[in-house]
């Protein structure tokens, strides 16, 4: 199980040595990849060495054993190290799991009303602030694509905006990692703002998280796309809706659609949206990658397709619910402030669970 980790300091040894070359400073991208390598092989190290440490004091307690004097000493450490390596093992098993192929990527953040008409727009703003505030929280920049505005009015002349769809970048060192399980239909169960008897009404939004895709990982055929200008619709500054500023992109092969016109220049919409149909197409790959690789081993639960419910907020009860880990918190309003730590560190280990377990069918790391 141990063989490949000797290999470990002198790999770390040599990526120090490669970050220090001039070649490997001027190529960003390359110095980048050896930076997460470095920061995900340290750990493994160091477990490894505590590993061999406990293994040699372990030998020679047992040595003790035999010296009157020295029994009862010996004899309670090693109890302590007979606890202690199995800890350090299981540490290890998890630092041997390969990173995820987008480990470090930004994100494309889609928020989209499902069911609940109105109310699933409103809904479908609330999970744009919530994210919001986790991004300001993680010091993650968040750049607007493109709004689809709807307004909704209610009793005493109150109008709310929502949201048909949302479409941002979410840029952050670690936000692939924090977000890629917020993928799913998310469902909030409140009294709408139209409701005038005051009964709880269930409506959805559905959230993609999909990794920002790079030039050489998804080929775009300029011949296959249809791409179309026009006025942009809804609320926005000076020319928003003067000019023919928004672009609306149809990739043909598969029949995606992305529209972006959140900025003044077509130019810069046009870029935004090869972007986000450019993760969408990644997206898809990855997907079919997934099921493949699912058709030859297990079924897998909660792969972060869109169609899985995977979270419940019910208002009435200050409740928050994530379905795949039946974590229930009583402390919404803190969630939709964007505290969502605990939901997330809950998520990793869940998925954690699930490649070690898939690990072990697969025949172990030997």
């Amino acid at each position: 199980m141990f063989e490949r980790l000797e290999e470990v300091q002198p790999r770390i040894e040599e990526i120090e040595s490669l970050l220090a070359t001039p070649e490997v400073v001027r190529d960003r991208r390359r110095a980048n990849t050896l930076g997460r390598e470095l920061t995900r092989l340290k750990p493994l190290a160091q477990a490894y060495a505590e590993w061999k440490e406990a293994r040699r004091s372990l030998l020679e307690a047992r040595t003790l054993q035999g010296d009157p004097e020295m029994h009862d000493l010996a004899q309670e450490e090693i109890e302590a190290l007979e606890a202690r390596i199995p800890t350090v093992e299981a540490r290890i098993r998890r630092l041997l799991l390969p990173p995820d192929p987008y480990e470090g990527r930004n994100v494309i953040l889609e928020i989209r009303a499902g069911t609940g008409g109105d109310e699933a727009a409103l809904f479908a703003g609330v999970l744009f602030r919530m994210y919001g505030h986790y991004c300001e929280a993680k010091r993650w920049s968040m750049e607007v694509f493109s709004l689809h505005e709807v307004f909704v009015g209610g009793g005493g002349g109150r109008t709310s905006t929502g949201y048909k769809e949302i479409l941002c970048r979410i840029s952050g060192e670690t936000a692939y990692a924090f977000l890629r399980f917020e993928s799913g239909v998310h469902r909030v169960q409140r009294v709408p703002l139209t409701e005038a008897q005051g009964r709880i009404h269930t409506s959805a939004a559905t959230v993609a998280v999909l990794p920002e895709a790079e030039e050489v990982e998804v080929h775009i055929d300029p011949g296959d796309l249809r791409i179309d200008v026009m006025r942009a619709g809804g609320p926005g500054g000076q020319s928003v809706n003067t000019t023919d500023s928004a672009v609306r992109i149809t990739h043909i092969p598969t029949g995606l659609v992305v529209i972006c016109q959140d900025e003044k220049s077509q130019h810069k919409n046009k870029a935004r949206a090869l972007q986000v149909l450019a993760a969408r197409l990644l997206q898809i790959e990855r997907d079919r990658q997934q099921a493949e690789e699912a058709a030859n081993r297990r079924a897998q639960v909660g792969t972060g397709d869109r169609s899985e419910r995977i979270r419940t907020y019910n208002f009435p009860q200050n409740r928050v619910t994530d379905h795949r880990v039946n974590l229930t918190l009583y402390r919404l309003d803190g969630v939709l402030e964007g505290d969502l730590d605990e939901i997330v560190t809950a998520l990793q280990a869940w998925h954690q669970a699930e490649r070690l377990q898939d690990q072990d069918l697969d025949g172990g790391l030997s």
